[in-house]
């Protein structure tokens, strides 16, 4: 019988008790048939190395899952996480209370809906909203994250985006992995998973990957079948770095947009679910980041600076002088009204707001590599900042003055921007300002999920055996995600899906 006879017997096999008419044989995707001897037997297999993946193995650790294994195509762990700006959502804390923020589920959850125009899934939303604040105190009591900060993100109602000592996703990437080593669950880097082996039950039970691979060299590596007893987790992250498969979904983002992803963000598990049905939701959401430079490469270390100081500096089209979008808006909000400018905004800063705000939430070496290389520029006036960017200055002038009233009244009445009790009229030297200019930073859209952090197929059903968390997932975010909201929404998937995956197994 050939490979296309089987697959499709399976298929048919899947779909012919939900009574479904079935597409053209072309429209049934490559599966790799059950092979007659596995290579090797695992309890539940983790395919990424980010925070939804180690949450994931920590969880089940915690759970007594034994033989937990993460497997990563990379040579080096992390994903996006490691390079991500490092803070996580969590509304109701003790640090927020310390610092008299009043915050709840129920406002994360609003807050969470807003942004996402509502068309999130609501159900996936309150998971986040209602486990924040027992993530947090996960992540610090039982994996030993440092926490040091609590700062705003443009969308959010009040601060709750809580940065840790290390000023980057390093400071939760490198303790969960120190707790993976301490419990001996086994985290195997440049192993490339090709296929979901599934049956002719519509079961996933495994994969088939290869052991020794070499990103560069697309072909390489030693063919395994590996069997999942109680399921593969799918925490691979999503499509920033596909060209061709953003494109699909928004042919506006081309590749002279860049991205602020790691090179690995290709998004092939999404595909690899959809050749067995599953079903991918809000896949032409697909966000800009708002706070990258165009004067340094990838993510950078400008979002830490620029994020701390939204509600607190000016944005301003440096063709006009004039100021021309809320600054702490949602990041589509900004983004777009960047790219609609079609040049690079700048905000800037009077360094008494640089000094209670970015360099809180930056480390003091971070802070010297802005200006060293030139990312940031400082100016002893605004003068000499309009001379160097030639804004015109009477304007801008105009622009300051106003700005500063605003931050004394607490009220802007020309874009309703957000402002706080420790906001300073940016009314006297040195200025310190940054170019901004958008990249593709995160998709909103992928793989539909339940509240049990399930596959879905095409029908709604949950896929036996496959689990999804973090970006490889839509429906969470809706058209907009907040900032520090998606570490959240990794973890606490990851987690729900080491629970569910723990007492059930795929025999």
């Amino acid at each position: 019988m050939s490979n296309f006879q089987i697959n499709r017997r399976h298929f048919l096999g899947t779909m012919s008790m939900l009574g479904v008419a079935l597409a053209t044989p072309a429209a049934i995707a490559k599966t790799t048939n059950v092979p007659e001897k596995w290579d090797r037997t695992v309890n539940f297999l983790i395919i990424g190395t980010g925070f939804a993946g180690l949450a994931a193995a920590l969880e089940g650790h915690f759970l007594g899952m034994k033989d937990i294994v993460v497997v990563d195509k990379m040579p080096l762990p992390g994903g996006n996480s490691i390079i991500n700006g490092g803070a996580v959502a969590a509304a109701g804390t003790d640090m927020q209370k310390e610092r008299g923020i009043e915050d709840n589920a129920d406002l994360l959850y609003e807050d969470i809906l807003r942004a996402g125009g509502k068309i999130n899934h609501a159900e996936l939303a309150r998971v986040i909203a209602d486990h924040s604040l027992e993530n947090f105190y996960w992540l610090r009591d039982k994996i030993g994250v440092k926490f040091n900060n609590v700062y705003y993100h443009g969308g959010h109602s009040v601060k709750r985006s809580h940065g840790v000592e290390a000023h980057s996703g390093a400071g939760f990437i490198m303790p969960m992995l120190a707790k993976c080593k301490e419990f001996k669950i086994p985290v195997e880097q440049r192993t490339m998973v090709d296929e979901l082996v599934v049956d002719d039950k519509g079961r996933v039970l495994g994969v088939k990957l290869r052991k020794d691979f070499n990103f560069n060299k697309p072909d390489s590596g030693t063919v395994q079948y590996v069997r999942a007893k109680h399921g593969v987790l799918l925490a691979t992250g999503g499509f920033s770095q596909n060209v061709k498969m953003r494109m699909s979904h928004d042919p506006r983002l081309t590749a002279e947009f860049t991205s602020t992803n790691h090179p690995g963000a290709t998004g092939e598990m999404i595909q690899q679910a959809q050749m067995i049905g599953a079903n991918t939701v809000h896949m032409d959401w697909i966000q800009l980041g708002p706070w990258t430079s165009p004067d340094e490469k990838g993510f950078g270390i400008a979002p830490l600076f620029v994020e701390a100081l939204v509600g607190f500096g000016a944005m301003i089209d440096p063709e006009t002088g004039k100021r021309f979008i809320k600054e702490t808006g949602n990041r589509k909000v900004r983004a777009d009204a960047i790219v609609a400018m079609g040049h690079p905004a700048i905000l800037y800063a009077s360094e008494k707001n640089v000094q209670n705000q970015a360099a809180k939430n930056m480390s003091p070496e971070q802070m010297e590599t802005l200006l060293k290389k030139g990312v940031v520029k400082k100016f002893d006036t605004l003068k000499a900042m309009a001379d160097f960017y030639k804004i015109p200055y009477e304007e801008l002038a105009k622009t300051n003055e106003k700005m500063n009233g605003y931050i004394k009244a607490k009220k802007d009445p020309e874009f309703d921007c957000l402002f706080f009790d420790d906001s300073l009229p940016n009314d006297e030297g040195p200025f310190w300002a940054v170019r901004l200019w958008p990249r593709v930073h995160h998709c909103m859209g992928g793989l539909e999920i339940n509240d049990k952090a399930q596959v879905l197929n095409a029908l709604g059903f949950p896929i036996p055996g496959l689990y999804a968390a973090g970006e490889v997932t839509g429906g969470v975010h809706g058209m907009v995600r907040l900032g520090t909201v998606a570490v959240a929404d990794c973890m606490i998937f990851g987690r729900t899906a080491a629970r569910t995956a723990q007492k059930i197994e795929i025999k």
